[in-house]
């Protein structure tokens, strides 16, 4: 909103032209985000104290964490709100796909705000049953991706496409029809749920959403421009390009989070912050027709969740675990590696994910 009251005025102020760089807004975006995320930090630290709105943490988690009990949660409403704010006041609000990345966003952060609040209301854990949350997650995901359907086939100045991008090789892009709306469904809800399963330690998924965030940054910003993308030979997607905005202010709101969340953290994301983040990521993946990237982009939220998979079904088979604990993350502190060491070293992979994921734009 504010992009389009200056950009108005760079007729009769020339400095203003830098704005139409979606680079310099997104890291405009970047900073205010940081900025906000920074000073409204230790106030929502402070607040929630006082609300004496703590992490109830269940009994089945390694005892360790019982210490953690009564930290202040639910700090991802100050990342969805740097990033939302930041994205509204810098990105072109007239496109559609900028209001896409946000509502799915903030509809999952509700998702996980309800989630939360009866977590604190009813205590050991127990917010929304797993069902009531699929369900709500699916009904979001659905009509964003009916919504990117009817743009798809009603609104071609944006070219959007119901084509699936396949990661190394540049000829095969079938066209999903109709099917595009379950897929992209799964492609948010996956992410979703991913991203929460792996917010189990301090630090643990801000860091890899920042790495793929970053990675998506740079898809949506060549999928964007025409120039690049020809010359890389992947799907153009005009008007995508103001999604790295989007992208810039996760980021950086993010890293602000990650001020309070390292640790010993004196605040965590909760529901709020861990479905709203991941429904971001698997928003952005399928804005900029990239979905399939996502599973190497974001490979620790991958093992993460193929580890629970694993170990619920074989146990239910076998009676006897693959895993000391699942989550991955928990399997790794039971055999005795300090939180640290499993944070520090789950980031490294995330970069390598990362890097990989970026490499797809050359080697197709």
């Amino acid at each position: 909103m504010l992009y389009l009251v200056l950009f108005t005025l760079h007729g009769h102020y020339t400095g203003l032209n830098v704005l139409r760089y979606v680079t310099f807004r997104s890291v405009l975006a970047g900073l205010g985000a940081l900025a906000f995320s920074l000073t409204t930090g230790p106030v929502l630290i402070e607040r929630f104290r006082q609300a004496h709105i703590g992490q109830t943490i269940r009994d089945e988690v390694p005892t360790s964490h019982q210490k953690k009990a009564g930290t202040p949660t639910m700090g991802g409403v100050l990342i969805l709100a740097a990033t939302a704010l930041t994205t509204l006041l810098l990105a072109d609000v007239r496109n559609p796909y900028v209001w896409i990345a946000v509502l799915v966003t903030l509809a999952f952060g509700g998702i996980g705000l309800v989630d939360d609040m009866l977590k604190l209301r009813r205590g050991r854990g127990m917010g929304l049953s797993g069902p009531q949350k699929l369900t709500w997650q699916f009904v979001f995901a659905l009509v964003a991706a009916t919504v990117l359907f009817e743009l798809a086939h009603h609104d071609p100045r944006l070219r959007f496409s119901t084509n699936l991008t396949v990661p190394f090789l540049k000829n095969l892009n079938p066209d999903l029809g109709l099917l595009f709306i379950p897929f992209a469904a799964v492609v948010i809800v996956g992410s979703a749920n991913a991203v929460n399963l792996t917010d189990g330690l301090d630090g643990l998924a801000i860091g890899p959403v920042m790495t793929v965030a970053f990675c998506y940054w740079v898809f949506c910003y060549v999928a964007g421009n025409a120039r690049f993308s020809a010359y890389l030979a992947i799907p153009p997607v005009p008007g995508v390009g103001e999604i790295a905005i989007f992208c810039g202010a996760l980021i950086a709101a993010s890293l602000g989070f990650l001020w309070y969340n390292a640790y010993p953290a004196s605040m965590m994301m909760g529901d709020v912050g861990a479905l709203g983040l991941g429904a971001a990521l698997g928003t952005v993946a399928v804005l900029c027709k990239q979905e399939l990237v996502l599973v190497i982009a974001g490979g620790v939220f991958v093992i993460e969740a193929v580890s629970v998979i694993i170990q619920r079904y074989y146990y239910k088979a076998t009676h006897r675990r693959v895993f000391r604990m699942a989550p991955l993350h928990h399997h790794f502190e039971l055999a005795g590696w300090p939180e640290t060491v499993v944070v520090t070293r789950f980031w490294i992979i995330s970069i390598v994910c990362a890097l990989v994921a970026l490499s797809t734009l050359k080697l197709r």
